[in-house]
C-alpha cells in the first residue's frame, strides 16, 4: 500500500482516483444479453449462467423446500447471530417511517403527502467468491417494512447449482419466497424486462461487481430504477496519535478482500501511525484466506500524509467515500464538516463490519464519489410519496388571484382559466 506525504492540492484528484470502471467496454455485451433474454426467456438465462458460472440450470426458482429446509446446514450459532443482527436491522428501519401530516399553506390550502410502497422491487445478492446473506437483510427487511407486494431475488448458484444456505434461511427469515439461481447481467436483466419464470420489477436493488453495475444502468434505460449506481467497496480512515494502528489496519483489509477491484484510504496528520498501520497491515495481510484478493485491492490504495485535520476533511469530503471511519480525538470537529459519505464509523470501537452485519444501519451505499448526491438505501428507497391537495371555495378565493398572475406572466392562458371560470362562478 503505497505511502504519500504532504501532497499538494492539485494532486488530490490524481492521487485518490479509483480502479477505473470501463462501462462502455460493456456496453455491448450488456446490450447483446438483454436483447437475448427479451427474445428466448428463460431459455437464455440458462445460457449465460452456464457461460459464465459454468452450472447447467433445469430449474431457475429455489422451491420452498428448499428454502424451508436450508437451516439445517447451518449451525445454531450463526442462526443466532442472523436472528440479532436482523431485530437490529428491523428497529432501525422501522425508526424510519414518516407519518402522513397535513399542512394548510393557505388558509383553506390543504396539501400532505402520503407514502405508498413500490409494489415490485427485485433484489440482487452476490454470492460468487463471498455469499453476501447480510445483504439479503439489509434489502429484504425493508422492502417487508415498506409492505412491497413482491419481491424477487436472484443471487448466483454454486458449482452444483445450489444456493448458499445462509442465503436461504436469511431468505426464510425475511419471508421472501420468490428465489432465483440466476447471478450477474442475465440476474438483472430477468429482473428488468421479465421472462417466464422470473417476473420484471419496478426497481431493482442490491451490490455487484462492474457487469452487475453496468446491467443495473442498462435497465434504467428500460424505465426501472434502481437504488443507485454503486460499484466496488471502499472505506477512507481519517486517524490521528489516538487511533490503534491494530484496528486502522484490520478495517483497512476488512474492506480489502471485498474484491481486487476495492479501494481503501488511509489519511492521517500522524506521520508515526502511518509507519505503524503499515507494519500491522503487512503482519494481518499473512493471516488471511483472502490474502491475494485483498494483495491487489492494497495496490490501488493509499496512505496519505496530510499537514492537517482541516486538509483530511477536504479530502474525504471530495472523495466522498461509501464508509469513513472517523478515528480522532477531537471527533466532534470532524463530524460537524462531513458533507459527503454513504455512512460514518465513529471512534476506535466502531468497526465498519458493525454496519455491514448487525448494528442496524445499511450497508448498501453509494460508491464511486456517489456519496455526493445519493444516499445509502433506507426505508424509503422502497416507497415513493404522493403529493395530496385540497382547496375550499373560500382557499381559492385567498390563492386564486396569485395562480392568475402567475399563470398570465408565463403566457399559460388556459391555466388562468382553469382558476377564473371557478372564481367568477356564482353557485
Amino acid at each position: 500500500m503505497q505511502t504519500i506525504k504532504y501532497p499538494q492540492k492539485n494532486e488530490w484528484n490524481q492521487i485518490l482516483a479509483r480502479p477505473t470502471i470501463e462501462l462502455e467496454e460493456m456496453e455491448e455485451v450488456v446490450k447483446q444479453i438483454f436483447k437475448e433474454v427479451k427474445a428466448d426467456g428463460d431459455a437464455a438465462l440458462r445460457k449465460y449462467t452456464w457461460f459464465y458460472d459454468r452450472v447447467k440450470i433445469d430449474e431457475l426458482a429455489v422451491s420452498q423446500s428448499e428454502i424451508d429446509g436450508a437451516e439445517q446446514f447451518i449451525s445454531d450459532e450463526l442462526k443466532n447471530a442472523i436472528q440479532i443482527a436482523a431485530q437490529n436491522i428491523e428497529k432501525f428501519h422501522k425508526a424510519q417511517k414518516v407519518e402522513t401530516e397535513l399542512i394548510e399553506t393557505t388558509e383553506g390550502v390543504s396539501c400532505w403527502r402520503k407514502f405508498t410502497p413500490i409494489d415490485k422491487v427485485g433484489l440482487y445478492i452476490p454470492g460468487g467468491s463471498a455469499p453476501l446473506f447480510s445483504t439479503v437483510l439489509m434489502l429484504g427487511i425493508p422492502a417487508k417494512i415498506a409492505n412491497c407486494q413482491e419481491v424477487v431475488l436472484c443471487t448466483p448458484p454454486d458449482k452444483n447449482g445450489q444456493i448458499n444456505p445462509a442465503i436461504l434461511y436469511a431468505c426464510k427469515l425475511v419471508g421472501i419466497t420468490q428465489v432465483f439461481r440466476l447471478g450477474g447481467i442475465q440476474a438483472i436483466a430477468a429482473m428488468a424486462l421479465g421472462t417466464e419464470s422470473v417476473p420484471g420489477v419496478y426497481k431493482i436493488f442490491g451490490p455487484g461487481n462492474q457487469f452487475v453495475t453496468a446491467a443495473k444502468q442498462a435497465a434504467t434505460q428500460l424505465g426501472v430504477a434502481i437504488d443507485m449506481p454503486a460499484g466496488p467497496s471502499e472505506v477512507l480512515i481519517m486517524a490521528d496519535e489516538s487511533a490503534v494502528p491494530e484496528f486502522v489496519a484490520a478495517d483497512l483489509l476488512s474492506q480489502a478482500e471485498h474484491g481486487p477491484d476495492s479501494q481503501v484510504i488511509l489519511l492521517s496528520w500522524n506521520e508515526a501511525l502511518i509507519e505503524k498501520v503499515q507494519l500491522e497491515l503487512s503482519k494481518q495481510l499473512k493471516q488471511l484466506s483472502r490474502e491475494a484478493v485483498a494483495t491487489k485491492a492494497l495496490n490501488n490504495s493509499r496512505m496519505i500524509l496530510v499537514q492537517s485535520a482541516e486538509d483530511a476533511l477536504e479530502i474525504s469530503n471530495m472523495y466522498a467515500p461509501e464508509h469513513l471511519i472517523v478515528s480522532v480525538k477531537n471527533e466532534e470537529e470532524i463530524l460537524n464538516g462531513i458533507q459527503n459519505a454513504g455512512s460514518v464509523f465513529i471512534g476506535n470501537y466502531t468497526p465498519e463490519s458493525a454496519g455491514d452485519y448487525a448494528s442496524g444501519t445499511n450497508h448498501t451505499l453509494p460508491t464511486n464519489g456517489y456519496a455526493k448526491s445519493y444516499s445509502g438505501v433506507g426505508l424509503n428507497s422502497f416507497m415513493k410519496s404522493i403529493s395530496f391537495q385540497k382547496i375550499t371555495r373560500e382557499g381559492l378565493q385567498n390563492l386564486g388571484p396569485v395562480i392568475e398572475i402567475m399563470a398570465e406572466a408565463e403566457q399559460l392562458e388556459a391555466h388562468k382559466n382553469a382558476v377564473s371560470i371557478r372564481l367568477n362562478k356564482t353557485c
